[in-house]
């Protein structure tokens, strides 16, 4: 269990922070990029949250811990060596993408297919998932721009591709399963 007794700690104050296996690398390199946008991502879910009915706020609670985790993995490199590590690090599983799939199909169950790209709007429920939405997708980019660079977990880079189809779907739920989406209408404004 992590044990914060000292907020700040000063070593941070070159523009370098530490991984999660001790390294120290700028704080504008991409490995922190990709996760501080995961902790970006997890800011604006407890922003929708604050919307949400019981249902809706529990998948969030349990997205929320799963963005911890993939924060965690990412800080952690050289996937590699985990076997070497002092302690086994936590890396996401495929579990977690089955889980988000499984939630995925069960809400797209209620909605009528869509015959126009939504605009995000609506209640304040899915305006902020759509926020959620395009966050997650940025955090996404990030991590696989980073696997071009560096090892990254797969099931990873898998979790954000599903987590933004996730926020989708449950934006079209927020908006009375769709049928108060608003819908673009191509060249409405010429």
């Amino acid at each position: 269990m992590v044990v914060l007794s000292k907020i700040y700690t000063r070593t941070g104050d070159a523009g370098d922070t530490a991984l999660g296996n001790g390294a120290r690398v700028a704080k504008h390199s991409m490995r922190v990029t990709a996760y501080g946008t995961v902790d970006e991502t997890n800011a604006t879910v407890g922003m929708a949250r604050l919307h949400a009915d019981a249902e809706m706020d529990a998948q969030l609670s349990r997205i929320q811990n799963d963005l911890f985790d993939l924060g965690a993995d990412l800080c952690r490199p050289d996937m590699e060596k985990d076997a070497e590590a002092e302690y086994p690090p936590l890396r996401m599983a495929d579990s977690q993408v089955a889980r988000l799939e499984a939630e995925i199909d069960a809400m797209n169950e209620a909605l009528e297919p869509l015959r126009s790209f939504v605009l995000p709007g609506g209640s304040a429920l899915s305006a902020h998932l759509h926020l959620c939405r395009t966050v997650s997708r940025r955090a996404e980019r990030l991590t696989v721009e980073l696997a071009t660079m560096e090892s990254v977990n797969p099931a990873a880079v898998k979790y954000l591709n599903r987590l933004s189809d996730w926020f989708f779907v449950a934006s079209r739920i927020a908006n009375d399963d769709g049928r108060a989406d608003v819908l673009w209408v191509p060249g409405a404004n010429r």
